[in-house]
């Protein structure tokens, strides 16, 4: 399975009233495992950002100035996530931002190009109900290090919420236990190594009459003779 954990940063909040996006970063995990092909863009918005998002993803207008604009780097964009399962914190926020930009541009919906959204808040909500729930207290739930995150940016936070969606989901990858057996190679034959030798000790006279003790009790629960006084140990 190929996915893609997404961030963005913009301007502002709302792609209704102007606001861009500035910044693009995704990180591709095949099969559970991070591959290291990830995407990252700066993009010229062609308008300044609110103080308040400036604030969090210190992008100044002057560093952006010289970077694509979005039509020049949306088929790109489409091309990496197209067919891949996107992974997104607060997805509405960053799927409202993505569909407005490609819709601008004449090109359909960005999240008609993936294949499903994961949004990790909604999971975390309903894993952790009534806790902190922001990459960093997930972060920090998870003992996934962010000490390297002074600002907020679209790569960075992609390969953190990467390490968090692979630690809050572990148990889902199997249903089942793999064991694995010992083998090695000679000529075109597989020789299985033998365990060790198991050791087997017997209870004490002691032991035995303490269990006796329990068993006992048990049949005076049930009024009766519990299942444990009709089992006999195999062989």
């Amino acid at each position: 399975m190929r996915q893609i954990v997404l961030d963005t940063e913009t301007t502002g909040l709302n792609p209704r009233t102007g606001d861009r996006v500035i910044e693009v970063g995704c990180v591709e995990i095949f099969n559970r495992k991070l591959t290291g092909n990830n995407f990252h863009r700066y993009i010229n918005p062609e308008r300044e950002s609110d103080e308040a998002a400036l604030a969090v993803h210190g992008l100044t207008t002057e560093f952006l100035s010289d970077k694509p604009k979005f039509h020049e780097i949306a088929e790109e964009l489409r091309e990496f996530v197209q067919g891949a399962e996107v992974i997104i914190h607060n997805a509405p926020f960053d799927l409202g931002f993505l569909n407005h930009e490609f819709t601008r541009i004449g090109m359909r919906p960005f999240v008609e190009h993936c294949n499903g959204v994961i949004d990790t808040l909604v999971n975390a909500k309903e894993l952790h109900p009534g806790k902190r729930n922001s990459l960093d207290a997930l972060c920090d739930r998870y003992e996934i290090s962010n000490a390297h995150r002074k600002l907020h940016g679209a790569l960075l936070d992609s390969e953190l919420l990467a390490d968090v969606y692979l630690a809050m989901t572990r148990g889902q990858n199997s249903l089942t236990m793999d064991v694995e057996v010992e083998t090695a190679n000679i000529g075109d034959a597989l020789e299985v190594v033998p365990l060790g030798e198991i050791i087997v000790v017997a209870a004490s006279g002691d032991e035995l009459a303490a269990h006796d003790e329990v068993l006992t009790g048990l049949d005076k629960n049930v009024k009766g003779s519990c299942v444990w006084r009709n089992y006999s140990p195999p062989g």
